[in-house]
């Protein structure tokens, strides 16, 4: 601890931190070099034809991701040139524009480079196993289908999961609305292995509703825990 206070008081620490021998003129060459390269990503994003990160597929995330170290390096790296960079980014494109035209000509191609709209809920209830759900995680959906004013997942006739990372909803008219799971916190967080009253629960797992007068297992995932299930409306 001494070592680290005298270390914070030696009178070269937070410049050796935040400075290090930095000249002016070189801090004038990386604004410069920071504006070329970020023009050339937005230029990259609007050649891909996107129009935000919404609409960018897995595939697509990685290329950007990809891009990051040769976007990052010439921005403060005085030794890295700024064609070498640009030389990456053109390859890029093109390998991500002759990738995308196979993919629309191919359906198998499509699959491997996308991949495939996954069913999240059927029926009121999730479609997944007990470990895709885990996978996929089930607090994200939770999230998003509250912001669509959903209350418990008896509501929602089918719910799929999009290549590029959105969920499609569609609901039950409200005379066919079925006892769900809630995914309000307050409700869910109620959430145990105990019965205590009589009534119509749903599994945290799956989905599965049961009416139950005590502990049970989900004959659907084998899961031993419960929650008061709801039959509300959407309110809208």
């Amino acid at each position: 601890m001494s070592k680290f206070l005298t270390l914070l008081n030696h009178e070269t620490f937070f410049s050796d931190v935040f400075l290090h021998n930095l000249d002016f003129s070189y801090a004038i060459e990386i604004i410069f070099r920071t504006t070329v390269m970020f023009s050339i990503i937005l230029i990259f994003l609007r050649l891909t034809g996107k129009k935000g990160i919404r609409q960018l597929s897995i595939f697509e995330v990685a290329i950007i991701i990809a891009l990051g170290s040769a976007a990052g390096d010439p921005m403060i790296d005085q030794e890295m040139a700024i064609i070498p960079s640009l030389i990456a980014f053109i390859s890029t494109l093109i390998l991500y524009r002759s990738i995308t035209y196979f993919a629309a000509k191919y359906s198998k191609v499509e699959s491997i480079i996308e991949g495939q709209p996954i069913y999240v809920i059927e029926d009121g209830k999730f479609s997944l196993n007990v470990k895709e759900a885990q996978t996929l995680g089930k607090d994200e959906f939770f999230a998003e289908m509250r912001e669509s004013n959903i209350s418990h997942v008896g509501q929602v006739k089918t719910a799929i999961l999009e290549t590029n990372g959105k969920l499609s909803i569609f609901y039950f008219e409200n005379d066919q609305v079925k006892y769900g799971l809630p995914i309000l916190p307050k409700e869910y967080n109620k959430k145990s292995v105990e019965i205590t009253a009589p009534g119509h629960y749903a599994c945290t797992t799956c989905g599965e509703i049961a009416e139950l007068h005590q502990r049970a297992t989900c004959p659907r995932c084998e899961s031993k825990e419960w929650v008061a299930a709801s039959k509300d409306c959407r309110v809208t």
